[in-house]
């Protein structure tokens, strides 16, 4: 069965993460993606560690269920194709410094024009337009700017980065989602339209609760480690075998299990910890108490407990543990690229559809891999044109 985007053609020039990343998951659903890149060397994460034979990991993870082709956009000829090849699109995806595309003539009002359905989605760092339009950004900016590196790590530690690029991958989220509201209003209108996300928007969106709560009482939200900041006890706890886990006693009658659980039956009437309020505002004492309990036992005597008193809870897991999880097996979350350099195992499909199933067509394409293939098909140049293209290596 065809993907759900099946007949969609998404033209992808864009680089590093969030919008490769947003190509792939169109792709994923059915879409024809073409990612286009500088001749011969490519986009410059294909010179990332780590590598299998001659390409790089990092670029595989972001490309598969795409087609490659390259494009010389400094020469006159590659700036011509890349016109034909857009007004072939139904979207375009891209990333570049804001101003980039209308330089080449290929921006979004003379592209509408061209072609009416067209739908440009655009990803920055902050926008088109205000005052640091014009700026260079990366994930860690985001983050930082965005204030989430300010409530993430220990209370009395340094703001800390997520453990990977949260920003990026948001922002290839909502890239991708107004895309498809996009698509659905071009159905009813047969008009394309612009579309564009940002990674400071996108990582601002996260902050959620914190927003009203520091605008409407002033109460600012900041590090608090693994800490919950309305239930308690919850947060990770070391276990005998050196390693963390993690629960939430949410409600009088989980924490009275727990009590029980730790031979601490006293707790319950304990003032400090005989309601959520009070648990909450005792944390540190209360951890303690856990900490000297879950520190003498081996993790799957603590996890058997917490299931035992339906708390939720789970080891807290290394990447390895990941890889054996049964349930992550089960919902087949690894995929196999077949790359030139041998297997490459990678994420895999997040989204279910009943209907029209993703699957994978494409790994991720060498540099240029199906050029002539494109030309042919979106654009109908003949075999001739294209060889003149090589030959002033326009591709």
């Amino acid at each position: 069965m065809t993907g759900a985007l099946h007949g969609l053609r998404v033209l992808d020039l864009s680089r590093y993460i969030a919008g490769p990343y947003c190509g792939m998951l169109l792709g994923d659903m059915g879409a024809d993606v073409v990612k286009v890149e500088t001749p011969e060397r490519g986009e410059n994460t294909r010179t990332f560690h780590p590598r299998i034979g001659d390409e790089s990991i990092y670029t595989m993870v972001f490309n598969r269920n795409k087609r490659g082709m390259t494009l010389n956009f400094r020469s006159a000829d590659g700036q011509g194709t890349l016109r034909d090849l857009i007004k072939a699109a139904d979207v375009v995806v891209e990333n570049f410094l804001p101003g980039t595309l209308e330089k080449m003539g290929c921006g979004w009002e003379e592209m509408r024009k061209a072609n009416p359905r067209l739908i440009m989605t655009r990803i920055s760092g902050f926008g088109s337009t205000g005052p640091y339009s014009g700026e260079p950004c990366f994930d860690l900016i985001a983050q930082a700017m965005s204030g989430l590196m300010d409530l993430t790590g220990e209370r009395q530690g340094p703001p800390t980065m997520a453990g990977t690029f949260i920003a990026d991958y948001t922002s290839a989220l909502y890239a991708t989602i107004g895309t498809l509201g996009a698509v659905h209003s071009r159905e009813k209108t047969g008009a394309g339209q612009l579309v564009e996300t940002t990674l400071l928007n996108s990582a601002v969106s996260l902050l959620v609760t914190a927003i009203p709560n520091q605008m409407l009482f002033g109460n600012e939200t900041t590090r608090n480690g693994n800490r919950d900041r309305f239930v308690a006890p919850s947060n990770t706890f070391p276990t005998r075998d050196g390693e963390w886990i993690i629960f939430q006693a949410s409600g009088e009658d989980k924490f009275a299990f727990l009590a029980n659980a730790m031979s601490r039956p006293d707790l319950v009437e304990d003032p400090r910890f005989s309601t959520n309020a009070a648990r909450l505002a005792n944390a540190e004492e209360l951890e303690a108490i856990i900490t000297g309990w879950s520190s003498t036992h081996g993790t799957e005597e603590v996890l058997a407990v917490m299931k035992a008193g339906k708390i939720p809870s789970t080891k807290v897991a290394t990447v390895a543990d990941v890889i054996e999880n049964p349930q992550i097996t089960h919902n087949e979350q690894i995929l196999w690229l077949d790359q030139a350099g041998g297997k490459v195992p990678v994420q895999g499909f997040t989204v279910r559809f009943g209907n029209t199933p993703m699957k994978l067509r494409y790994s991720a394409p060498s540099v240029g891999q199906h050029t002539e293939e494109v030309l042919r098909e979106w654009v109908d140049y003949s075999p001739t044109a294209i060889a003149r293209l090589r030959e002033v290596k326009a591709i």
